[in-house]
């Protein structure tokens, strides 16, 4: 209870000078003895393994958008510190039931590239223990293992810095500080059959005769051939150097970071750079990559009003184009945006930047991380993942559901659309008069029917192994058929409405360049 007691108070900000000596830190409890560990070849111990370090641990999920944003602080702490006793330990509390699967934590943890060790809390036995309440938190150890400050939220990477440098000074003068830091081990870097890693969205068109696929993990856009009826395809164009960055230029320099997003109007191909909080540009005559809004930083604008690099975005996941114009899934600020493509000027369509579920007028509706897009006609439908929802924006910005209830409101229950439950769906796409559903943590496909009354799951039959889904994060509608992002099978598949499932071999994707990959998860012995 003391230990909870003072994170409770750290979140609070109320912080005495009396829990700033050493005596008022409470001591923080051992790992649990049963949970899985990612990235170390056996379980570590707070109290032994990492006795003398100072620890930063971090509670995340990874559905979480405010959890991605912080990755990049804990590298760069990482590396800042990492010629002293320092280190991170990400603890994965899941909010999604398909998040409680370590398989899927692992999947996750190579899908960001995290190097660090992550302890897989299954039962949320640390995040009751300690008081948590939300996503992020990130609790700062001494030396001696106690308690010594906690953060909620973003943006507290230069105060986590300071606190460090004092925790490590002090434990040198006390003489608690190790002699050598621990390290992880360095692994061989990830390779799939199918050449790519873990593609989050597609799109594609019979007439063109192409495919798109943002190849995600490897920061990269892949152009192909359109597949033949066995599913054949060859690759035309890779646009990106496989390296995470944020560079224009033609395809063998530009440079992206986690793309997302496509969206395709002749030449033109836009793209969501995520992790670059922008939407870039190709011209696919050309093959010049370009920027048309954001600036590769994060912002947290809610309004708009400024053009190109001057208007900050926030995680655009995914976009759909209309004539002159784009629509944005802002899911880092809860968000539909519109960017005008022919000036840059990017600007708010729908919500409040509140993360719930609420219909009604653009400044009253609130999102939760919208991550799909498609139109149906005139109106949008946006797949809403973390409230499990899909909804539907009319051109004046009027937002209301069609599935789905809250922000903990989630299952796998087919029937009418009231009570029918989706679990963080990220795709959604319409073929004549059919919405389909990346039901991404089901791992499913479900059909909204053309009366818009229900929703069941559609049947599928795999051509080929696999002969399932695995967390599929896009779907777009192409010709007579279905293009689907497997995202955790690192595959696309072509679907057709019967239900067939014939995966895309796209030949001549070369090897991927990635980093390192983590370690197989560790069980206790």
């Amino acid at each position: 209870m003391k230990a909870a007691l003072f994170i409770v108070l750290m979140l609070i900000g109320a912080v005495s000078q009396a829990q700033e000596t050493l005596p008022a830190r409470p001591e923080i409890p051992e790992f649990p003895t049963e949970s899985v560990w990612i990235n170390t070849p056996r379980p570590l111990t707070l109290h032994g393994d990492l006795k003398g370090h100072v620890v930063l641990l971090d509670f995340w999920t990874y559905c979480c958008i405010n959890c991605l944003h912080i990755l990049p602080d804990l590298e760069d702490l990482e590396t800042r510190f990492r010629d002293v006793p320092f280190v991170v330990v990400g603890v994965h509390s899941a909010k999604f039931d398909n998040e409680n699967v370590p398989e899927n934590v692992r999947a996750a943890v190579r899908r960001h590239h995290i190097s660090h060790p992550v302890v897989v809390d299954t039962k949320q036995d640390l995040w009751q223990r300690l008081g948590v309440r939300a996503w992020p938190t990130l609790i700062l150890i001494d030396t001696e293992g106690r308690g010594f400050r906690a953060w909620s939220g973003e943006g507290n990477k230069e105060s986590i810095a300071e606190a460090i440098t004092k925790l490590v000074a002090e434990g040198r003068a006390r003489g608690t500080l190790a002699d050598k830091a621990w390290k992880s081990e360095s692994l061989p870097p990830l390779e799939t059959a199918t050449g790519l890693s873990f593609p989050g969205k597609v799109i594609g068109s019979p007439t063109s005769d192409r495919i798109f696929v943002a190849d995600s993990s490897a920061n990269r856009i892949i152009e192909a051939t359109w597949p033949n009826k066995e599913g054949r395809s060859k690759l035309v164009r890779i646009f990106g150097t496989g390296s995470p960055g944020y560079a224009d230029g033609d395809q063998l320099r530009a440079q992206f970071r986690f793309p997302q997003g496509l969206a395709q109007v002749g030449n033109d191909l836009w793209v969501a750079d995520t992790d670059n909080h922008a939407v870039r540009h190709i011209d696919l005559a050309s093959g010049v990559v370009s920027t048309l809004v954001g600036n590769g930083t994060m912002g947290n604008d809610r309004s708009g009003g400024k053009r190109g690099r001057e208007q900050s975005l926030n995680s655009p996941w995914d976009l759909a184009a209309s004539p002159g114009s784009l629509a944005v899934a802002m899911a880092g600020t809860h968000q539909l945006w519109k960017v005008d493509t022919t000036n840059a000027l990017a600007r708010r369509f729908s919500g409040s930047g509140r993360e719930n579920i609420k219909d009604g007028a653009p400044d009253v509706a609130n999102f939760a991380q919208p991550s799909g897009l498609a139109w149906l006609g005139v109106d949008l439908l946006v797949a809403d993942s973390e409230t499990s929802s899909i909804r539907r924006v009319s051109p004046d910005g009027r937002a209301s559901t069609l599935v789905g209830e809250g922000l903990f409101e989630f299952g796998d229950t087919d029937g009418p659309l009231g009570s029918a439950r989706l679990q963080h769906a990220l795709g959604v796409a319409v073929l004549g008069k059919s919405i389909i559903i990346a039901d991404t943590y089901n791992s499913k496909l479900k059909l909204i029917d053309t009366g818009l009354t229900r929703v069941d799951t559609l049947p599928l039959t795999f051509a080929s192994e696999p002969k399932s889904l695995a967390e599929p994060g896009g779907v777009s509608s192409a010709g007579d058929r279905w293009l689907v992002a497997d995202t955790n099978h690192h595959r696309i598949l072509q679907v057709f409405e019967d239900g067939r499932a014939i995966e895309v071999q796209i030949a001549g994707i070369r090897k991927q360049d990635s980093r390192p990959a983590p370690a197989p998860e560790s069980r206790p012995r």
